[in-house]
Order: C-alpha cells, then sequence, then structure tokens
C-alpha cells in the first residue's frame, strides 16, 4: 500500500534515534546541526528525546524508550509516512537486548526507502544535502506482489 502522498514538503520529519554509547555522539551532532535541525519537526526516541530536549531547549516528539517499545513506534510512524527521515547513531560493537525491534526499524526504513544515516559521516552527507530543505518526491514503492498475496490469505 503506497503512501497516500510520498511528496516531501520542506520541513521534514525526522527520528532521532541513539544507543547508550552513542548518545553522546549524537548530542554533539546534534549541538553542532543545531540551527538546520531546528527548521525541522523533531521526534525520538525516550531518553534520547529528554537529552535532544535539554541540548536544543525545545520540546519535541519523544516516543518511549527503545527497549519498551520507543522502536516499534518509529517504524509504526514511518509504515504511516509520518516520519521523513531518521538519524539512528546504533552501536554495531554492543550486543542490545532489542536487537530484533533495532533490526525491524532499519528494516522498516529500508521497505519504504526513507533516508538513513546510522554513523555521523552519513548524517554530516545526509543533513547538507541541498535536498533537505526543499520540496522532494521519494519514490513509494508499492509492494504489490506482497498485497496482493496478503489478501489470497485474508
Amino acid at each position: 500500500m503506497p503512501l497516500t502522498d510520498p511528496t516531501l514538503s520542506a520541513t521534514k520529519q525526522i527520528a532521532l534515534v541513539a544507543h547508550d554509547n552513542k548518545k553522546k555522539d549524537l548530542l554533539e551532532w546534534v549541538r553542532f546541526n543545531r540551527l538546520t535541525l531546528l527548521k525541522h519537526d523533531l521526534m525520538a526516541t525516550g531518553t534520547t528525546g529528554r537529552l535532544i530536549e535539554d541540548e536544543l531547549d525545545i520540546e519535541i516528539k519523544r516516543f518511549m524508550s527503545g527497549p519498551l517499545g520507543g522502536d516499534q513506534q518509529i517504524g509504526a510512524a514511518i509504515a504511516e509516512g509520518k516520519i521523513d527521515i531518521m538519524i539512528f547513531f546504533w552501536d554495531p560493537l554492543q550486543a542490545q537486548p532489542h536487537d530484533p525491534d533495532v533490526k525491524a526499524l532499519l528494516r522498516i526504513a529500508v521497505v519504504w526507502n526513507l533516508p538513513v544515516a546510522c554513523d555521523r559521516s552519513t548524517a554530516d552527507f545526509l543533513i547538507s544535502s541541498p535536498l533537505l530543505d526543499e520540496p522532494y518526491e521519494r519514490q513509494q514503492p508499492t509492494h504489490e506482489g506482497y498485497l496482493s498475496r496478503a489478501t489470497e490469505v485474508d
């Protein structure tokens, strides 16, 4: 089922997520990109969201903590077309108790062709893109083959 409007406005809906060992890195990145980020609507998982609110002195939409369902909430928002970009500083060297949720979140971002940065250098390239501050028509996958099989089972 394609999203009703794949055109992203100039103001993007940006989800910010970071594992514990990467929160400091994300906060440094947020601080450095403050002026750019303030032009957009920000949202984050629990603790990361509180830290970003404190850093930027603004209120943002906060989901639950990742291990308590926040990753799944962000995944649902991606599937509903409510998130345009995800910055997810994840820790590939630390086992996460909610690793299946993390993999599901990254998977759903790719399923819906969402721009995702999983490290600082990719986030730098993404946030400095001229496409960030203008409307953009994202190519939206239809997933028709999957939908027709799903309706046959129902």
